[in-house]
């Protein structure tokens, strides 16, 4: 998969969008295991599979990284993850949105507000990456101020029997 890298020094915000961000809870963990699963079958099709639950519990228990939510009007819109800290930087992602959400500033809000979150506690910059095929995401991402940095291919080898 062609991936690119993008990194954000300043947040520039984005058209506002009905809601708010929070921390995903314990109570949230079904939901995430779900989006994490729908994530993965959107954006990583040939991905190894992975322990969902067991990513989502590492999220709640805020170990190394912590999933943030958008809700609008007492309904979860779109999620977003902190983690992969690096000496001055940070990296965002997964970032979901169910399809039917789309297309109403939920993600982009969402990165933007914990984006800024991230920059306030003193990192230097956030950096994300993006499937160079998906267009929609790459320019929501540049117009709340992340630039590309450089494109990678994410190769994946599977062993096979002799």
């Amino acid at each position: 998969m062609r991936e690119r890298i993008f990194r954000l020094d300043r947040v520039a915000p984005p058209r506002p969008a009905p809601g708010r961000c929070r921390e995903a809870e314990e109570r949230d963990r079904a939901l995430l295991i779900s989006w994490f699963a729908a994530f993965n079958a959107e954006a990583l099709p040939h991905a190894l599979p992975s322990d969902l639950a067991e990513q989502a519990d590492r999220f709640l228990r805020r170990a190394g990284r912590v999933a943030y939510l958008w809700e609008d009007d007492g309904e979860v819109v779109s999620l977003a993850g902190v983690g992969g800290p690096t000496p001055r930087g940070i990296r965002i992602g997964p970032v979901y949105t169910p399809p039917e959400l789309r297309g109403r500033g939920y993600a982009s809000n969402l990165v933007a507000t914990i984006s800024q979150l991230q920059l306030d506690t003193g990192r230097s910059f956030c950096f994300l990456f993006t499937n160079v095929a998906n267009p929609t995401s790459n320019a929501i991402y540049e117009a709340i101020g992340y630039a590309p940095v450089a494109e990678v291919d994410q190769l994946q080898f599977r062993a096979t029997a002799p």
